[in-house]
């Protein structure tokens, strides 16, 4: 826990820096923009954040996975299941190496099948978006940008040699250069173009920092580039990687593919105040997943404590969504003014239910890593999905119900459903249960009921 803690710090440092620059480029945006040009603006960020969410891999998982034990391999064996010849520099030597070499392969993969994506969303997004014809072009090179500055994988060998103050400094790239070119923009490209290449040079540039900073902490061998090694020893492995990468477009995808969605229903101003409302008032959902990424690397080093782990952070992720909705309620409709313009004032109530469902996203962010951990990943998948999709097709009669503060609601009831159904999914997984059932054997002191399965699941879970 107190490794876990000091990681969080670092993460959360990061994006504390991040949420007070974020702030400099949404307020020089908003304001030089106005409500439609912001929301063209949105609209074609929100594309290339669809495209990366729907191709990109979750590597950095796969290397915590299967690179976390750092063990050695048997060199015979591994020479001939990776066909490396030995004489040209010898074997892949650790599992660390063949887990990156897998995840590598895998970018590689989403940067070719999400630039043939981008190119057919680009095309229908006259069909179903209200996006200028002339701001086509400068959505698809967004679009492949994003794809190109992929960077899940060097996050993870950070993440599985603890790096976290590392991973802190190099990510700190991208917010300070949106802001710079954020003011740049506004000074001699006021456009939305301008202001389109501020985020495109800021992505370009966090990748390359992240890449220099994983390969000081770890040897990057490419010789280990392969997508049948890591399958060969690990049967579950395509499961695994359709599992995460699914969820995780769930994730990414789904948030922006609604904000997408709020604009094709509602015209390109409502989009704007949505994102608007969405990146204020969601910010918790940024912790939630700063939340899960710090704990997902210590609920598999420490599986015999996984459960504590994720019950103990779930615990301190509502006390901090509470104060965070709280502050949202007292000082949300001073913010959004404040930095946006008066004009996106009507979108505070949107703002503080968008809050309500990042507090629940970050009480849940803990349970679903401990999914994953377990090798539970399509489960957690699937508890994604299903309220997510229902909250897609419900969008446009929310909308119609109350504007932007509907489409709120059903983030809302999305973000609710996911976090029940990991709450069932973990009392009803066997591997969890066992784990339960272990500790309350080895620890019966801890719990007067300890010795009733059912009745130490309720409360260890709970």
């Amino acid at each position: 826990m107190r490794r876990l803690l000091k990681n969080m710090g670092w993460l959360l440092g990061g994006r504390g820096i991040n949420a007070v620059l974020s702030l400099v480029y949404l307020a020089l945006a908003t304001r030089t923009l106005g409500l439609e040009g912001f929301g063209y603006f949105a609209a074609i960020v929100a594309l290339g954040q669809t495209v990366t969410g729907i191709a990109n891999f979750q590597t950095w998982q796969f290397i915590v996975r299967w690179g976390a034990s750092g063990t050695p391999v048997d060199a015979a064996s591994d020479s001939a299941a990776s066909g490396v010849d030995a004489s040209r520099g010898g074997p892949i030597d650790s599992a660390t190496a063949q887990a990156t070499g897998f995840a590598i392969a895998l970018d590689i993969l989403s940067v070719l099948l999400g630039i043939v994506l981008s190119a057919l969303l680009v095309l229908s997004v006259p069909l179903w978006l209200p996006l200028p014809q002339d701001l086509l072009w400068l959505t698809f090179g967004y679009c492949v940008v994003s794809l190109i500055s992929i960077r899940s994988t060097p996050t993870g060998l950070l993440r599985l040699n603890f790096a976290f103050a590392t991973a802190t400094a190099a990510e700190a790239v991208q917010p300070i250069i949106r802001a710079g070119g954020a003011v740049l923009a506004w000074l001699f490209m006021p456009t939305v173009a301008g202001f389109v290449l501020a985020y495109a040079v800021s992505e370009l540039a966090v990748a390359l920092a992240l890449w220099i900073a994983a390969a000081r902490t770890e040897r990057i061998d490419l010789r280990a580039l392969s997508l049948t090694q890591i399958p060969r020893r690990h049967r579950e492995a395509w499961r695994f990687v359709v599992s995460t990468n699914l969820s995780g477009s769930l994730t990414i995808a789904g948030k922006q593919m609604m904000i997408l969605l709020v604009g094709t229903f509602g015209g390109a101003a409502l989009l704007g105040g949505f994102r608007v409302a969405s990146q204020l008032g969601q910010a918790l959902v940024a912790l939630a997943q700063t939340v899960s990424k710090a704990i997902l690397p210590e609920l598999v080093h420490a599986r015999d404590n996984a459960l504590e782990i994720a019950r103990r952070m779930a615990n301190i992720a509502l006390v901090g969504g509470v104060v965070a909705v709280l502050m949202a309620l007292v000082f949300g409709r001073w913010g959004i003014e404040a930095i946006a313009g008066y004009e996106f004032r009507v979108f505070y109530w949107a703002m503080v239910i968008l809050a309500i469902a990042g507090a629940v996203e970050l009480v849940g962010a803990s349970l679903e890593s401990l999914l994953v951990s377990a090798g539970r990943a399509h489960v957690a998948f699937i508890v994604r999905a299903v309220p997510t999709l229902l909250a897609l097709v419900l969008l446009d009669t929310a909308i119609d119900w109350n504007g932007a503060k509907g489409a709120a609601f059903a983030v809302l009831g999305s973000s609710s459903l996911a976090v029940i159904g990991f709450y069932v999914a973990i009392v009803n997984s066997r591997e969890l249960r066992f784990v339960v059932e272990e500790e309350a054997v080895e620890s019966p002191a801890l719990d007067p009921i300890a010795r009733d399965a059912s009745a130490a699941d309720d409360r260890r879970i709970g």
